[in-house]
């Protein structure tokens, strides 16, 4: 055998006179980058398009700092939107996930330290904020949330430079599940190949596609990084890198459609994507 460097991740591959034996255990263990990027089949101008988007059954919604904009998923017509007073407590918002009517948005006081953390709640009916959650303290910065199975997945994030703590770099995020009362449950860290892809930054995205495939994204490189829980253990298991169009931040998944969208923060648009 010879290894190949993809990047950060190492790919093994086998000679044809490997044992068979040796063969299938590659072929579970090694992980594959995607060599065609994903295919973006709309693309929409946006006004607060800068850290995330989140998506219903008719609207989407794309998040800023302290703004939110609700369009149309058809004709991407901005309907209504929010936006905080000046000096108001809703900075930073990071990812949203719109569950039951409500939009919940993982905030952070990002660059600032200690990091402080909450789930900001918004009524996508009349584009209002209804409720703060504050998350336990400790954990890093909220960067996105997302629900499976009656639970809430966040991520905490850690930096290596500006608005990390001492000691604790990006290796130190985590995916932690809280069950349907907000109490902490179990908790994975970011295979080590990731973690050196966000180049000093941390995971900006999240969902689950299905009940196996966690897509994440960084904070800028234009990739997506398929996941799954380990059966043990505590890191989750990088299955697939895909190539991609936005350069990280929030995404959100349509199941009516099965389409990804995303966000690409220098031009402010929207984009929807075709998945394999």
């Amino acid at each position: 055998m010879r290894e190949v460097d993809n990047g950060s991740i190492m790919i093994l591959r086998s000679h044809a006179f490997a044992p068979l034996s040796i063969v299938l255990l590659l072929a579970c263990c090694t992980t594959t980058q995607s060599a065609e990027r994903l295919r973006v089949i709309q693309r929409f101008p946006t006004v607060e398009a800068t850290q995330a988007v989140a998506v219903d059954r008719k609207f989407f919604y794309a998040i800023g700092n302290a703004a939110i904009g609700k369009y149309d998923k058809e004709s991407g017509r901005r309907i209504a939107g929010w936006e905080e007073v000046p000096e108001g407590p809703v900075a930073h918002l990071n990812s949203g996930s719109v569950f039951g009517g409500e939009l919940y948005c993982a905030q952070s006081n990002y660059p600032d330290t200690p990091m402080v953390s909450s789930i900001e709640v918004f009524d996508t009916e009349r584009m209002i904020h209804v409720r703060t959650m504050p998350l336990p303290s400790g954990l890093g910065s909220a960067t996105w949330v997302e629900r499976k199975d009656e639970n809430w997945w966040v991520t905490f994030a850690h930096y290596a430079g500006r608005g990390g703590e001492p000691g604790k770099g990006p290796e130190h995020t985590k995916l932690v599940r809280f069950d349907a009362d907000w109490r902490p449950r179990g908790a994975w860290s970011f295979p080590p190949a990731i973690v050196s892809r966000w180049d000093g930054m941390s995971s900006s995205g999240g969902v689950w596609i299905d009940e196996r495939r966690l897509y994440t994204t960084g904070h800028h490189a234009p990739e997506i990084y398929v996941l799954e829980l380990p059966a043990s253990g505590g890191e989750l298991r990088l299955r697939e890198i895909l190539v991609f169009e936005s350069e990280g931040q929030g995404i959100a998944f349509d199941r009516a459609s099965r389409h990804l969208y995303s966000i690409q923060r220098r031009t402010r648009e929207v984009l929807v994507t075709l998945l394999p």
